[in-house]
């Protein structure tokens, strides 16, 4: 019998299953389909939520933590799997910063470099900027990941350390006796252990209805383009009106994305596809000379204000919930990972955890 069931192979299940293994647990990983297919893989891996002084404290709070982590993290898996998570200090350069006092304020809280480029500033940080904004921020620290590398060493560093991941095995259901899962029902039978953690990233609120409380836990679908350029063509991350351009190592620049709230529907539309690339244009015209490679979209596990859950389920003693980080899932996941261990574990935790609690959002 495992120590712990984590039920959702994403990336949030796979770090928290990794710190629990770490901390000595017998840990096993259950999954609907196959690891990492869902957002993990989706999403473009921005070490920073987006406009960060519009989120709560709560959220920067975790991101600076994770922040500080994420490139000896990245080296670490690199060093014992041999894929590289691609951990890239590109900068980010946001070209419509219209908040001039909240940008100082969270700078200044939060110990980040920033600066005030004006338009011919902008225009030398990023050459191929399209717009000529009176000003911009830029912050020089900020990092990315490749998704889907990260996803793929981890997996392999995940189970290189014992633990074990169940692909296509859905949680169909909960045995509870008193407060207490005594065990998850699987389509191969049921599965006991002494803790369960719910990482279900935008199925999370469904699984947990069966436990008896409702998280406004919901699917947000995110599509996104990618460019086929070269190596260097864009300088940095670049943002504006909510879309963001990514230059990867290999010259292909990723461009995001939609919000659309309809429920668990990922297909693509020729009408995001369409906003996307006018976008994509407008703030780098040297786009629309690159053929577009792909789209395809995500589905996020959206939260009212991106603030995480995280903790116990206020009903059940030894059942624990990590979900509901909406846009910032990689920014915020070693972090939230870890406080969900600590808390789990009775350890000192690494954050102060009241913000993140389950109870706080219980409908």
């Amino acid at each position: 019998m495992s120590d712990c069931i984590v039920i959702g192979a994403g990336l949030i299940g796979m770090l928290t299953a990794l710190e629990l293994r770490k901390a000595g647990l017998a840990v096993t990983v259950l999954d609907k389909s196959r690891p990492a297919t869902e957002s993990s893989w989706a999403g473009g891996g921005i070490l920073s939520p987006l406009y960060p002084w519009r989120y709560p404290v709560a959220v920067n709070v975790l991101a600076r933590e994770s922040q500080r982590r994420y490139a000896d993290f990245c080296q670490e898996l690199y060093q014992a799997t041999g894929i590289d998570p691609q951990w890239t200090r590109s900068g980010l350069l946001i070209a419509d910063p219209d908040e001039a006092a909240a940008v100082e304020q969270w700078a200044a809280d939060f110990a980040v470099e920033r600066a005030w480029p004006n338009a011919e500033e902008c225009r030398q940080i990023e050459p191929l900027l399209g717009l000529h904004p009176d000003s911009g921020v830029w912050l020089p620290d900020i990092a990315q990941v490749r998704n889907p590398r990260l996803v793929k060493s981890l997996q392999m560093y995940v189970e290189q350390q014992g633990v074990e991941i169940r692909p296509r095995s859905p949680a169909l259901g909960w045995q509870i006796s008193g407060h207490q899962v005594s065990a998850v029902d699987t389509p191969r039978g049921a599965l006991s252990a002494g803790y369960f953690v719910v990482a279900g990233g935008a199925w999370s609120g469904e699984l947990l209805e069966g436990t008896g409380i409702h998280l406004p836990i919901q699917p947000v679908r995110g599509q996104m383009i990618l460019f086929k350029g070269t190596p260097s063509l864009v300088s940095c991350i670049t943002l504006y009106k909510g879309r963001y351009a990514i230059p990867r190592r290999d010259g292909h620049v990723l461009f995001g994305s939609t919000l659309e709230y309809t429920g668990f529907d990922k297909q693509t539309t020729s009408a995001a596809r369409k906003v996307l690339t006018q976008a994509a244009y407008e703030l780098l015209p040297r786009l629309s000379d690159l053929p577009i490679e792909r789209h395809w979209a995500g589905l996020r596990p959206g939260s009212p204000d991106g603030t995480p859950i995280v903790g116990p389920h206020p009903g059940i003693d030894n059942l624990y919930i990590n979900a509901g980080h909406f846009r910032n899932g990689v920014v915020l996941g070693l972090s939230s990972a870890r406080l969900l261990a600590d808390l789990l574990l009775q350890r000192p935790p690494a954050v102060v955890p009241t913000p993140y609690h389950p109870e706080l959002f219980v409908k």
